[in-house]
């Protein structure tokens, strides 16, 4: 670790309070491929927090290790849909064929293999993530294929080629109305526009509608880790799930998806990647 490196994330996200403290995380995590001791030290002096608060932190968001992973990281879905599906046999073929067991890296560091309980794409399951990137309707068979390609680049990809990042469209699960806005374009593709609320403040929010982009345009900046309220832009119901994001806790953003039914849940709360998708009734 080079603790001039880590000083210089800090610097780049520290506004004098604690509030660019998942930036700073997320920034050390994305280099080294976890949250060094040291490094953990340096942000707490620097932000005056407790290293206790701050390892609640680590520890709270499943995106934070405090183990060295692997350059690459692949996560087999061993939720009910996925495991009456042969996700176990898939995952023992991920474990035979690495020869690591699940919360291991190879040894030659390119690859951390972790089960998971539900990655929200039940209806196209047996999932396998790498990198961020969905490989749907997986078998025994094709896991050399993906462990090939997640060392051969994955992390390369461009979002608006990759086959496994794709576009949905929703609409409103009120008034069924489509919220999609063909006048302004994210990741190349029409964008969701929605309304929010938090801290006083109301405006517009606009989302990728790309699945697995996370990427936004926004009206008033939303502080990481703010609980935003979101609504219909045409009939102003808010959007609130019955569901809590599996990461966070946060509730969930339910979204119907165009075109035979299904739907999309993002987490709201901002800087949370938690999602869901179910396709039931959906041809993919």
């Amino acid at each position: 670790m080079n603790p001039e490196h880590i000083q210089k994330i800090i610097e780049d996200h520290h506004n004098g309070n604690q509030t660019g403290l998942i930036s700073i995380l997320e920034e050390i995590q994305t280099k080294y491929s976890y949250l060094p001791e040291e490094a953990l030290k340096m942000v707490a002096q620097k932000l005056k927090c407790s290293l206790v608060d701050l390892y609640a932190v680590a520890t709270f968001y499943k995106a934070f290790s405090l183990k060295p992973r692997g350059k690459h990281l692949i996560s087999v879905c061993l939720g009910t849909a996925c495991h009456v599906r042969g996700g176990e046999r898939i995952a023992s073929e991920f474990q035979r064929q690495l020869g690591i067991k699940p919360g291991e890296t190879t040894s030659d560091n390119q690859i951390t293999l972790e089960a998971v309980n539900c990655l929200g794409a039940c209806a196209i399951g047996p999932i396998v993530v790498v990198d961020g990137h969905y490989f749907s309707n997986v078998t025994a068979q094709k896991v050399k294929e993906i462990i090939h390609k997640a060392r051969t680049g994955l992390d390369r990809v461009d979002i608006r080629s990759d086959e496994k990042i794709f576009p949905v469209e929703v609409s409103c699960p009120r008034c069924n109305h489509s919220l999609m806005d063909k006048n302004k374009y994210i990741d190349g593709y029409p964008s969701i526009r929605v309304t929010v609320s938090f801290n006083l403040k109301h405006g517009w929010l606009r989302l990728s509608c790309l699945y697995g982009s996370f990427s936004v345009d926004h009206e008033y900046e939303v502080p990481v880790d703010e609980i935003v309220n979101f609504f219909c832009p045409h009939c102003h119901a808010e959007l609130r799930s019955s569901s809590s994001c599996v990461e966070c806790g946060a509730p969930m953003v339910p979204l119907l998806v165009r075109g035979g039914g299904g739907t999309v849940q993002i987490c709201s709360r901002r800087g949370c990647k938690g999602h869901m998708l179910d396709l039931t009734g959906v041809n993919v």
